[in-house]
């Protein structure tokens, strides 16, 4: 056999595999990334600080806390655990009230969603919300049907920016470590992800700037929502 005849065999052996292999896992952060919560976890915050005697987080540090335990973002300025836990209190009661007048889709979220469950994609959420708030929030938003592995902060013992949350979404998928991917809007998730050994795309739609993802080195950046399929399909 020639040799142009063997290169042309073997790229159409690549083709074949690439359209017969199952489709690699698609792993979501949820705040900031699927669904619009800023607002609602701004002023759940500023709630919880209303009254509170002590120093107080500026928006831009809260923000930067956003995609970790909601217990570690209020430790710093918390004098004791008895404060530290009426502050997480304040906050979530504040949270789950206003939930629904404060949450949504980011616009082309449920349609991306749904086309990549068709094409067989093994999807999860991966977040640092708690569990029960998770799931409320992927029901409200018409996102639950799709989801069948959501790792909340109550799933695992550590959390972004460790890997063990991303590490436990695959394994509950049964799906390819190498040939997944993880999609958030922070550093958080970006450094999680690189650390379970997945592949990484920053969220340039969420609350952070991509200055401050690319120091956490995302393999990808997408700028909206809908170009993940083109993304996936180029690289994956």
């Amino acid at each position: 056999m020639k040799r142009t005849e063997k290169r042309t065999e073997k790229r159409t052996e690549k083709r074949t595999e690439k359209r017969t292999r199952t489709p690699g896992a698609v792993l979501f952060d949820l705040d900031g990334t699927l669904i619009d919560t800023i607002e609602l976890l701004l002023e759940s915050m500023r709630h919880a600080f209303a009254e509170h005697p002590g120093a107080r987080p500026t928006t831009a540090e809260w923000t930067a806390g956003i995609g970790t335990p909601l217990i570690s973002q209020f430790r710093p300025f918390a004098a004791d655990e008895v404060e530290l836990q009426g502050l997480v209190d304040r906050y979530r009661r504040f949270q789950r009230t206003n939930h629904d007048r404060l949450t949504r889709c980011y616009p082309g979220v449920p349609a991306v969603v749904s086309k990549l469950a068709r094409a067989g994609h093994p999807l999860a959420v991966v977040t640092s919300k708690a569990d029960d708030l998770a799931n409320r929030s992927l029901e409200y938003v018409g996102l639950a049907d799709f989801f069948g592995v959501v790792v909340g902060v109550d799933s695992t013992t550590r959390h972004k920016p460790d890997p063990e949350p991303v590490r436990y979404a695959i394994e509950r998928l049964g799906a390819d470590r190498a040939r997944a991917i993880f999609v958030g809007d922070s550093p958080h998730d970006v450094r999680a992800g690189n650390a379970a050994g997945v592949s990484t795309v920053a969220a340039l739609w969420g609350a952070f700037t991509r200055e401050a993802l690319a120091e956490a080195a995302p393999k990808h950046f997408l700028n909206d929502i809908t170009g993940l399929e083109g993304l996936l399909a180029a690289a994956y």
